[in-house]
Formats: structure tokens, C-alpha cells, sequence
């Protein structure tokens, strides 16, 4: 694994600058600062100074979406990088699109983008893997897209791909590595690879505790590529980042996930993907509410999907009543000084479901990774009985996980 890790030594104001900043501004860079210096997370987007002259003369790939943005002002990376004189040749969009504004589970042709004019491939369409004929033309990538820490998110499975295509294609990939808002603890089942899928492709838990730049080094480090082959990356770090530090995502990484709260709930309540229960899909607040008409009774929290363009074309239980719990309000810190995965809401609703034959649905198992959670929620077991199974395979990923880890 050949593997450069670029580390800034600079002053925060010069972080903040945007390409369109940099480029006024680049004579004058290394002003001092009159004022202490007040230290914030700093995705390595936002550095412009440290990496535009490794870009230059080189033709560029970049796996990006409407997260791939750089300061305060949100401005989209590939528009500055072009600004910049930058040549980019093409652009690779992941599930939910380019400009993410494809709904969940949509499949997305080739286009060219309206603002660029540039050549847009899509990786959740026809294929989730670039082809060589993808990649011609192209000797560096850029992978830039903000991920939310789960094994069920799909941006490391597209990862995955890019590296492995970037590998066998002699191709270099830098990474933009952005803070990973679920990355203060670890757990959950590792996967039983028999269950393996587009939405658990690795031997790691649903918690797994890592930026997409350290889990990058994990696949490369572990041989998960296919043959073995490894990926040649260059790594741009966070700057004043630590794992335990909140964070707050300046954009929706997805249209599902559109609030901070849905953000940090996402990894404790997408089990109920694979079940009969509603997760808000079809409403304005996906994955901060939970239900299903079945449970009218037990509850008196109601809400009522509908077809959003764009959201949910299609949700589970579209135009009906569901009842359950509303997680709108609910102190997520209590998840973080926990520090492990929440069963409590899955067993609830399996427990107040009346009909437990048709709780769960086929998906369920490739969520969980096993299909031994749902038998064990069926067979009544405790949540503690529930983790004590996880072991010793949680203890074994973390102790592996450390030689990958690049913040504290």
C-alpha cells in the first residue's frame, strides 16, 4: 500500500478560503494573524493551498456529489477546481446522483452535467464499477463525498469499486477526507460474509468508526480488492480533527438524511429497513420517525407517507396511517455517551407488532449483516444478551482497525 498523508501547518483563516478566495488571494497567503488562532474542523477540501499544485497538469476523475463543497460558501469543488485551471475530464456520481437529488434506490443513467458540460458517469446505474474505458484519459482520481460512518451506507461500497478500478488501472486516488459525524464509537455485528451485498461488503461492524480516508486503508491494508491488488493513495487529511468531536454536516449527504438528527439516529434505526415499520420515508422527517398501521392502539403518534419526488417516489405504506414513536426530539448525545448501537426501539416495535410473522422482511438479514439478529429478536433475547453475541468479532475489528487510524 503506497500511501501520502499530507498534513497542514496553517493558519485557519488560510483553510477557510475558498478556490475562489485562493485564487484572489494566493500572493498573500502567508500573512501573519494578529489574533489567536481559534481552532475548527477543516475538511481537506477547504485547503486549497495544500494540494492545487499536486493537481496541476494532471487529467482528473473526481467521485463527487452535492457534499463535495469547499468553505463556508458551499461552493461545489470541481466548479473552483476548474476555475483554478484545473482539468477535469470527467465526473463519477455514486447513489443519489451527482447533484444527490435522486431518490433512494433509483437507478441513474450517463448524463452531462448543466453547469460543467462535463461527462457524467454514473456508479449506482448500469454498474457500480469504472470500466477502463470509464477511466481513459484519466491519471489521477479524486474521491471527495461526505459519508455518515455505517456499513449500510453505500458511499464506501462505491469506494470499494473506485479503488479496485483504480488499482487494476494504474491510476492514482486522492482522497478528500471529510469527519465521519457517527465516528465517536464502534459496534454492532460484524458481517457474516455470507450475507454479503452492496450494502455490507466488508468484515466490519454496522459502527465501524472511521473517515472514508482511514477506512480507504483498511480495504487497501486488509486485501479486499479483488486479487488482492492495492490501490495507490494520497491522502489529505482533516486538519484540527478528533473522532469525539461533534460535527455538524453543512449539507444532506443524501435526500433521506436531511436533518443533523437524522444523521446521528440513521445507524440505530435503519434496521427497520427490512421490516414492515415505517421510517418517515414519504414524509418531511425520514429517520426521526417510526411506525406502522398495524400498531394504532399502541401508540397515538401518527403520520401518513405520500410520494416526494426526488425523496421517496414509491415509500413503504404510501397513503396509509402509520403509528409508532416520533425521535424528532430525542436527545441523540445520550446515543454518544452510551457509546454502542440502540436495539431498544427494533425490540419495542417487534414486541408491540401484533402480527410477528410479517415484521421482517427478506432485507433485513443483509442490514444486519446475519441472520441471527432476527432470530434472536424473535426468540425474545435481551439487547445485552443480543451484544454479548458480537463478541469476540467486535473486539477483533477494533483492535485490527487501529493500524489504519489516522486522528485521535
Amino acid at each position: 500500500m503506497s500511501v501520502k498523508l499530507f498534513v497542514p501547518v496553517l493558519l485557519v483563516c488560510q483553510l477557510l478560503f475558498s478556490c475562489d478566495d485562493y485564487a484572489q488571494n494566493k500572493k498573500s497567503t502567508a500573512a501573519p494573524a494578529t489574533k489567536a488562532t481559534v481552532k475548527v474542523i477543516t475538511p481537506a477540501a477547504d485547503q486549497v493551498p495544500v494540494y492545487i499544485d499536486y493537481l496541476k497538469g494532471k487529467n482528473i476523475g473526481m467521485l463527487i456529489n452535492q457534499t463535495s463543497i469547499i468553505g463556508p460558501k458551499k461552493v461545489p469543488v470541481v466548479d473552483s477546481l476548474l476555475k483554478l485551471g484545473i482539468t477535469v475530464k470527467k465526473i463519477f456520481g455514486p447513489e443519489h446522483g451527482f447533484r444527490g437529488n435522486a431518490a433512494d434506490g433509483a437507478k441513474i443513467d450517463d448524463t452531462k452535467d448543466a453547469v460543467t458540460g462535463l461527462p457524467v458517469i454514473s456508479l449506482y446505474g448500469k454498474h457500480f464499477k469504472p470500466t477502463s474505458e470509464d477511466l481513459k484519459g484519466i491519471n489521477l482520481m479524486i474521491f471527495d463525498v461526505q459519508d455518515v460512518g455505517t456499513r449500510f451506507y453505500t458511499y464506501i461500497s462505491t469506494l470499494h469499486y473506485l479503488m479496485e478500478a483504480c488499482a487494476e488501472n494504474n491510476i492514482e486516488l486522492v482522497i478528500f477526507d471529510r469527519p465521519n459525524p457517527n465516528g465517536s464509537f464502534v459496534d454492532g455485528p460484524v458481517l457474516d460474509t455470507a450475507y454479503r451485498a452492496f450494502v455490507a461488503m466488508h468484515e466490519i461492524p454496522v459502527l465501524h468508526g472511521m473517515t472514508i480516508a482511514e477506512y480507504a486503508q483498511m480495504i487497501n491494508g486488509q486485501g479486499w480488492l479483488k486479487n488482492k491488488v492495492k490501490c495507490k493513495l494520497k491522502i489529505y487529511k482533516v486538519a484540527n480533527y478528533s473522532r469525539d468531536m461533534a460535527y455538524m454536516l453543512p449539507v444532506s449527504p443524501s435526500p433521506n438524511l436531511n436533518t443533523q438528527q437524522s444523521i446521528l439516529l440513521y445507524p440505530h434505526i435503519c434496521f427497520f429497513e427490512g421490516t414492515n415499520i415505517s421510517l418517515g420515508r414519504g414524509t418531511n422527517y425520514p429517520f426521526t420517525i417510526i411506525g406502522a398501521p398495524e400498531l394504532k392502539g399502541q401508540y397515538s403518534f401518527n403520520f401518513t407517507p405520500v410520494s416526494m419526488p426526488g425523496m421517496s417516489d414509491n415509500p413503504p405504506l404510501k397513503g396509509q396511517t402509520c403509528y409508532g414513536i416520533d425521535l424528532r426530539n430525542y436527545n441523540t448525545d445520550t446515543l454518544k455517551r452510551n457509546g454502542r448501537l440502540n436495539l431498544a426501539w427494533l425490540i419495542e416495535m417487534y414486541n408491540e407488532y401484533p402480527d410477528k410473522s410479517k415484521f421482517f422482511i427478506p432485507y433485513f438479514t443483509k442490514l444486519a449483516g446475519n441472520k441471527t439478529l432476527q432470530q434472536q429478536i424473535i426468540a425474545g433475547k435481551t439487547e445485552a444478551q443480543i451484544r454479548q453475541s458480537w463478541e469476540p468479532g467486535l473486539s477483533k475489528f477494533k483492535a485490527m482497525r487501529t493500524k489504519y487510524l489516522l486522528y485521535k
